[in-house]
């Protein structure tokens, strides 16, 4: 049975927007980055093979989202998967591409 709350259209729009933010896949690049453990853009940038501008934009993205935190250490901010429901999606869905649906 279908939660009540969940068929609000606030509820849905908000589901809506977390999964648009979802949608690219230099951003599921990132989520599965960092899932590993937290890392700094210029990181981001070299693992991705992007330009730092072009990171920070994606980022901007999953942090309106609530999708990823960060964290100055220093003179260097660190980003980290904060929503762990991005965890257990992105894992469901890599484990179903490596059994082939």
């Amino acid at each position: 049975m279908i939660r009540e709350e969940l068929l609000s259209e606030e509820k849905l729009e908000e589901l809506a927007e977390f999964f648009k933010a979802l949608s690219h896949p230099v951003r599921l690049k990132i989520i599965g980055i960092l899932i590993e453990g937290k890392q700094c853009v210029k990181n981001l940038g070299e693992l991705l093979n992007l330009s730092q501008p072009s990171v920070s934009q994606h980022l901007s993205i999953l942090k309106a989202r609530g999708i990823v935190g960060w964290k100055r250490e220093g003179s260097i901010i660190c980003y980290y998967i904060k929503d762990d429901r991005v965890k257990k999606i992105y894992e469901l869905i890599v484990k179903e591409e490596e059994h082939g649906r």
